[in-house]
Parts: C-alpha cells; sequence; structure tokens
C-alpha cells in the first residue's frame, strides 16, 4: 500500500512538472507522445477508482502476480490504443491534461489510503484483494513514470524502492530473475521491450533473451 502511494505521487508530481512544451515529446510507450501517455494514466486513475469500490465476493482468483497477463506486442490495430491520442489531443492544452490528471489522480491515491487491504474487489472479471491489486498497480506506474522520462533526461525518475519492487514483481511474473549485473531500471526496460538488450547483456541473459520481451496485458 505505502508503495503505490509512493510510486502513484512520484509519477503524478513527474507529470506536473512535465514542461508544456515537452506533451509533444515522444514517450516510452511506441507510438505514443507524452501527452498520450498522460492521458492513459487518467483512464488508469479512474480505472483504480472503479475497482476500489467495486466490491466482490468469493475466493481471490488472482494476487499482484497473476493479475497481470503476458500477452503479443501491441500491433496498433486495438482501438483503445487508437482511441487514446484522439482523447489526449481534445484536451487542447497541456494544463487541461495536468489538471484533469491531478483532480482524478488525487482522488485515486486518497481512496487507495483509505482502503481495506484486505477487501476484495473485482475488475476484469476476476477477484483480488484491494491489496494485492494496488501492489501490481506499483509495476504499472513505475513502468509508465519510465515511459514519461524516457525523451526527458532532466526528468525525476521513480523513486528508488519501486523501482525494486516493480522488478521484483517482473522477475515473479517471468519465473525466472534478470541478472545482478542490471540494474532495476534496465531489467525493466529491457525486460518489457522498451529497448532491447547490448550485446553484453544479451549475453549475461543467456537463454532467458528468447523469452523477453514481457509485454503485459
Amino acid at each position: 500500500m505505502d508503495l503505490f502511494s509512493r510510486s502513484w505521487t512520484a509519477l503524478r508530481t513527474a507529470v506536473a512538472e512535465t514542461p508544456d512544451e515537452d506533451f509533444d515529446r515522444p514517450s516510452g510507450c511506441t507510438g505514443w507522445l507524452v501527452r498520450d501517455l498522460v492521458c492513459h494514466l487518467v483512464i488508469d486513475a479512474q480505472d483504480v477508482l472503479i475497482t476500489l469500490v467495486t466490491p466482490a465476493e468469493g475466493t481471490p482468483t488472482v494476487d499482484s502476480v497473476t493479475y497481470w497477463n503476458l500477452v503479443e506486442p501491441p500491433t496498433g490495430q486495438d482501438p483503445l490504443d487508437a482511441l487514446i491520442p484522439r482523447l489526449a489531443a481534445a484536451y487542447g492544452e497541456p494544463w487541461l491534461l495536468k489538471f484533469h490528471l491531478d483532480d482524478v489522480g488525487s482522488a485515486a491515491g486518497r481512496a487507495a489510503d483509505l482502503a481495506d487491504p484486505a477487501a476484495r474487489v473485482g475488475t476484469r472479471g476476476e477477484v483480488l484483494t484491494a491489496g494485492d491489486y494496488l501492489s501490481a498497480y506499483v509495476l504499472e506506474w513505475t513502468l509508465h513514470h519510465l515511459d514519461l522520462i524516457a525523451c526527458l533526461p532532466s526528468a525525476a525518475e521513480p523513486p528508488a524502492e519501486t523501482l525494486a519492487a516493480a522488478r521484483a514483481a517482473l522477475e515473479r511474473i517471468a519465473g525466472h530473475p534478470f541478472p545482478a549485473s542490471f540494474s532495476d531500471t534496465d531489467a525493466l526496460l529491457v525486460g518489457t521491450g522498451r529497448r532491447a538488450p547490448a550485446d553484453v547483456e544479451k549475453a549475461a541473459l543467456g537463454g532467458f533473451a528468447a523469452r523477453l520481451p514481457l509485454i503485459l496485458g
């Protein structure tokens, strides 16, 4: 729960501090500009709010790791992927996107702080505890923080503790550790296909390299 708050606060702060002119720069999400990514974060924040007020009964069907599915790389044909840039462009001015993310994102953060970690919630046809749901989002927020700053070298990086937690989550999803020589950031970027491994990294990965990238859905 604490890591959710730290990762989400850091990401929202990084967005708020991004100059308006940088909203037209590419993000780390292929095909999306920074403004498109921020629009996606608004939708993510809405999903958090919806899920935390959607109680569910029965035994949890997934946890913070099995919540994520490994899927095929995006083709650009998904209707939602195509919708995001149109929605982002409709805002017109970056400050409107910043305002909406701060408004909805702050509410999502407060809802997370108030949530009972043991309460069961429903989303995507699954049942899980609120604590596991919020823990799963530490990986989401950390990856998107790296996406946000991909072409913004002066921007603040994600907190070290959330980078470490996100790496550990990705390793559990993969069922395999990344080499100790990989920094947490490199493990996340290479592991999810946000950049290709260098030759020395590919050698360190060994047979694990053939299983990459891990595309989360």
